[in-house]
């Protein structure tokens, strides 16, 4: 099963210094069919405008995913860190017990992120920050995963979040194919950040996104310069 969710059809909020769009129901936006997919309960797509930002508010009990699609993005948190995130690379805030941040564009041109939100495997817990490098250079052709909560994967240099998905992108030329092995009950959800594919025939432009399940495997085939992001979440 593959929905489609064109990028017309998400929520939306425009300001005059963010623009979103929201996959699943968030703030102001509801749809009851779009609550979340499995543990996986945000995927925002917000266009940050210059010297703007989000101000400190607080989290807790979310594992939140930022990936930075164009520009930068800088952080600050109440436990006293501080980085920046430039496009292609992601920073992970597991909020546990509690956090406040602030998320900033201190560049001089707009920044678009995805911003995803897993519920974790349990409440609680200390929180943490991390930011990581992903040089586009070196997913191209095949899936790179960015955040897990598998062992395995955070050896090889996955952030890490608490909760049994992942979350994982390529850039494909056309022509270019990936497949990705779906088990039994989990969610899947991909959006393709820029570019054109094809997802197991479902036909997927810029900034679309795609709910999936049962699906055995998810083949992506790039009909353009693509960029495509994955999760895959109980």
């Amino acid at each position: 099963m593959i929905e489609k969710r064109s990028f017309d059809s998400l929520g939306r909020h425009d300001a005059d210094w963010l623009a979103a769009r929201y996959h699943f129901s968030f703030a102001g936006y509801h749809d009851p069919a779009r609550v979340h997919w499995g543990a996986l309960r945000v995927w925002n797509d917000d266009t940050i405008q210059p010297k703007t930002g989000f101000p400190p508010h607080p989290h807790s009990d979310m594992e939140i995913i930022t990936y930075v699609r164009s520009g930068a993005i800088s952080h600050q948190d109440s436990l006293g860190n501080k980085g920046r995130t430039v496009a292609g690379d992601v920073q992970v805030m597991s909020a546990g017990s509690g956090v406040t941040h602030a998320e900033y564009n201190l560049e001089d041109e707009a920044t678009t992120i995805y911003q995803i939100w897993i519920i974790p495997r349990e409440r609680g817990g200390a929180p943490f920050w991390g930011s990581a490098e992903f040089p586009k250079g070196e997913r191209s052709g095949s899936l790179v995963t960015l955040a897990s909560g598998y062992a395995d994967d955070q050896s090889a240099g996955a952030l890490p979040i608490r909760q049994d998905a992942r979350v994982l992108a390529a850039t494909l030329t056309p022509g270019q194919s990936v497949e990705y092995p779906i088990a039994t009950g989990r969610h899947a959800y991909l959006a393709v950040a820029k570019g054109k594919a094809r997802v197991n025939g479902v036909e997927l432009g810029a900034r679309d996104g795609a709910a999936i399940r049962e699906e055995e495997c998810i083949r992506v085939e790039a009909d353009d310069e693509t960029e495509i992001v994955l999760v895959d979440a109980p």
